[in-house]
């Protein structure tokens, strides 16, 4: 394997951390603090890599209708309308997301490819996939509560570029993480009257 140069290095993270996690700006911060059931697993279920040198966890409490949040987040086509930095994304599978659906999206002059591991519909979406050596897995829960939808999502990386440059790609993916759920919190609950 060569080594990657610096400057191929940094545009490789910043595509990496862009299209595994859909980069936005952070809106606001309404994140629960303790695990939730959202993220307790069932049998069968797709799993992130708990052995993974970059792992990040985020939680948010979304004052929205589970079906529009569920609507907004699997509507992948729909994304760079709430989410900054991806610039389009298509579906080669068409109808809804399922497993092995598979979509490709473009993100800072990057394309990248992701197939959809899990779907519960209204629950539970997994997807991953290898991209410049990162193999990255992504899952998305989704609880109601009294208050409102608890939305967990977790994420590993893992491959060479990950253990040579850990710290970096850490800060870059708890960013990015934050970034999402505040965005689709942001976007479910400006369609949701009051």
């Amino acid at each position: 394997m060569r080594a990657l140069t610096a400057a191929k290095f940094a545009a490789t993270t910043s595509a990496l951390l862009l299209a595994a996690s859909g980069t936005a700006y952070a809106l606001t911060d309404d994140r629960p603090a303790a695990p939730t059931p959202a993220s307790v697993a069932h049998a069968g279920d797709v799993q992130i890599d708990e052995s993974a040198p970059v792992i990040t966890r985020e939680n948010i409490l979304i004052h929205a209708p589970l079906h529009t949040i569920w609507k907004i987040q699997t509507d992948v086509e729909n994304w760079p309308a709430w989410q900054p930095n991806v610039v389009s994304v298509v579906k080669d599978t068409p109808g809804r997301l399922r497993p092995g659906s598979v979509f490709r999206w473009s993100t800072e002059g990057l394309d990248i490819t992701s197939t959809v591991k899990q779907v519960r519909p209204g629950k539970r979406l997994a997807w991953g996939g290898p991209a410049q050596g990162i193999t990255a897995v992504h899952v998305w829960t989704f609880t109601p509560t009294k208050d409102g939808v608890l939305v967990h999502t977790e994420e590993s990386w893992t491959g060479a570029p990950v253990t040579a440059n850990q710290a970096p790609l850490q800060t870059a993916l708890d960013n990015s993480l934050h970034n999402w759920v505040n965005n689709l919190k942001h976007q479910a609950e400006t369609q949701t009257p009051k």
